[in-house]
């Protein structure tokens, strides 16, 4: 059993709804990533979604676009991720990682080279947004011999035909996009959310983390209504964006708490 099933069958047990935070490594100073991600778990994170840069975030609205082309601009690469996820392996041996971005990095490093790696690194899922699932048993094969969970996304618009396809080669859990849009998309509808679920649950056995839009401890309890798990991203990396260097991980420990104490309030 996986990390990320691990942490999901315990939320299970203790009728808890997951929190799954989002961070750009690398950014705002790429020295500081393993710092944040440990301020992530002290404030109630139950797995780390850790953004891989990449210069043409294609899913990714213009808060996380510019987290990654400043982190690009210190020179963060796919390598230094990794080393990132090794260094927290060495305090935290709990926590699952995993990273999310895009198929230029992986594919220029070697898609055997980088499963070797993330292996190594003591990654636990990788979310590739432009990785289609028909596309990629052979690479989610390869994940999960390694250990590694394949998380794919699914959206307002997929089709019986592709939830069945994420169905087949995804594992540990499925990340549905909640609106029609990129990363910070605004006009969260929880009933659209709510409507979309049964069908993806009829066919996919996963837990269901539900992302894109979520900004506050209000609307992060309304979908985990109706979800396994929430995804927050953009809100973090904006509180990384506008909060003074000295406080920084501070306020990131206390914004996800805050939503950590929704979760558990639901």
């Amino acid at each position: 059993m996986s990390r990320i099933e691990q942490t999901f069958a315990a939320l299970a047990a203790q009728n808890k709804k997951g929190l799954i935070p989002f961070i750009t490594a690398g950014y705002p100073d790429p020295a500081r990533t393993v710092e944040f991600m440990h301020a992530l778990v002290a404030g109630g994170a139950d797995v780390i979604e850790l953004g891989v840069p990449f210069s043409d975030p294609m899913a990714d609205g213009a808060v996380i676009q510019r987290s990654s082309e400043r982190a690009l601009a210190h020179g963060v690469t796919l390598k230094h991720v990794l080393a990132d996820v090794k260094r927290f392996r060495e305090q935290d041996a709990t926590t699952p990682v995993v990273l999310m971005g895009y198929a230029n990095p992986i594919e220029r490093m070697g898609i055997e080279a980088f499963v070797e790696a993330a292996a190594q690194a003591g990654v636990d899922g990788v979310l590739t947004v432009d990785y289609p699932p028909e596309e990629s048993v052979d690479f989610a094969r390869s994940m999960r011999a390694a250990g590694i969970d394949p998380i794919f996304l699914l959206a307002p618009t997929s089709t019986d035909a592709r939830i069945a396809a994420v169905a087949e080669v995804a594992s540990g859990y499925v990340y549905y996009v909640s609106v029609k849009g990129v990363t910070g998309s605004a006009n969260l509808d929880v009933s659209s959310i709510a409507s979309k679920i049964p069908a993806i649950k009829s066919q996919v056995k996963l837990p269901l983390g539900v992302g894109f839009g979520i900004r506050d401890a209000s609307t992060a309890r309304a979908v985990a209504e109706v979800a396994d798990a929430v995804v927050i991203g953009s809100r973090l990396v904006q509180l990384l964006e506008q909060a003074p260097a000295q406080s920084a991980a501070t306020e990131l420990t206390a914004f996800v708490a805050e939503i950590r104490k929704a979760l558990d309030a639901g």
